[in-house]
């Protein structure tokens, strides 16, 4: 069977097949709603399926058992309403079938079989799915349901890390920061800059790319009190307090001798010191020699990408830092940063690496394309504080 041949399906079926609030039993109904493929080359890891650009699906319900309940053409719009089976489907699937929830995306596979993906988040206008086979499981034609018993399975096994609180998500480099940075210069309006990308995005302009599920677009505005880290090569970096709203801070540490890609990073929230009194909560409470450097306001408009393939999700950020002190003095930048993975099976070795390498050239395209940069560079915000504290002294806090 070629690609272009295999088939693919939204399948419902009864809420208790996917959480086990009831036993599975032989009636369940299940319907198979075709859809066209949503991978656009090999079986993927994420699935985001908008139901009103299904258009018009053919539609099959049989019990778990096999047993045929009927067929109808539905319109994607018509598959729900209000968390319900639609009025289309209520004839095949009875009163008992109609809170069918979308439990699964079916892949069909050119060498047989399909993979599925399990449902992670339903809406009442589209449903994102995460593919749970390694290997794909059933062959035959889909509706008669050789697939079923393997793609529950394959569910259950990872029923724990589909509905703790960290949900879905994994990070492979856990403490440590991967990140790529551009210059912008001449500094551009960053919300024209973030739109413009995000709209690149939803275009498919990045294929295989799409902007994060329900998680497209992020707005931060914030004031940071950065301390230079000095002493022994170990301990150099950064150190820099968040005000929070509750009258504490975030503190954010970063180690790092020199400017570079991967860096080791550490966040504390609820740390109760004024802001008189952060040096010397770093020097006593920490042990650290501390440098303090100017003081500046944050504007951050992220775009998060995520990859349909791998299901690694990428933050293209635009980043304003003016001084609090001397506004004309600001630091434009654009940054590439790995943030976190939506999948339940193993990554191939070296893949978040290379794959952020492609979303990196794709965005090199489009600030060269526009005149705001041409080359990467790894300058950090503690090394432009203090190119600016040479530059002018009496902007160092204390002088």
């Amino acid at each position: 069977m070629s690609t272009e041949q295999a088939g693919a399906w939204v399948v419902l079926g009864g809420v208790h097949l996917i959480n086990g609030t009831r036993p599975r039993a032989a009636d369940d109904p299940l319907v198979l709603v075709r859809v066209a493929p949503h991978q656009e080359a090999g079986p993927g890891t994420t699935v985001v399926v908008r139901w009103a650009d299904l258009g018009p699906c053919e539609a099959v319900a049989r019990t778990a058992d096999g047993r045929l309940l009927g067929r109808v053409r539905v319109t994607g719009e018509q598959l729900f309403e209000d968390g319900f089976a639609g009025p289309a489907l209520r004839p095949l699937v009875g009163s008992a079938g109609s809170a069918l929830v979308p439990l699964c995306f079916l892949a069909e596979q050119p060498g047989g079989g399909y993979h599925a993906y399990a449902q992670i988040r339903a809406h009442l206008d589209d449903a994102c799915f995460v593919r749970s086979t390694a290997e794909p499981v059933g062959h035959g034609e889909a509706d008669e349901l050789h697939w079923l018993e393997g793609a529950l399975t394959a569910h259950q096994r990872f029923v724990l890390p589909l509905g703790n609180h960290h949900l879905y998500f994994r990070n492979h480099f856990k403490g440590t920061e991967l990140e790529y940075k551009y210059t912008l210069d001449p500094a551009p309006d960053i919300w024209e800059a973030g739109q413009e990308v995000l709209r690149a995005l939803r275009a498919g302009e990045l294929p295989g790319c799409r902007p994060e599920y329900r998680e497209d677009f992020q707005i931060w505005y914030y004031d940071n009190h950065l301390f230079d880290v000095l002493g022994p090569e170990p301990a150099r970096g950064y150190a820099s307090f968040i005000p929070s709203t509750d009258g504490k801070n975030i503190l954010k540490r970063k180690w790092f001798a020199e400017d570079s890609f991967a860096r080791r990073e550490e966040l504390t929230h609820g740390v109760d010191v004024a802001p008189d009194g952060y040096a010397d909560h770093l020097t006593r409470e920490l042990g650290l020699t501390v440098r303090a450097m100017p003081p500046f306001r944050r504007v951050r408009y992220d775009v998060q990408c995520e990859s349909l393939r791998t299901g690694h999700i990428y933050g293209i950020f635009f980043d304003h830092c003016q001084l609090l002190d001397a506004p004309d003095v600001v630091l434009s930048q654009c940054e590439i940063e790995y943030l976190r993975s939506r999948g339940l099976l193993d990554p191939e070795e070296g893949e978040v690496v290379a794959e952020m390498d492609r979303v990196d050239a794709w965005v090199r395209g489009l600030l060269a394309d526009r005149g705001w940069a041409k080359e990467r560079t790894f300058y950090s915000k503690r090394s432009f504080l203090r190119d600016v504290v040479a530059a002018r002294p009496e902007l160092e806090p204390g002088r």
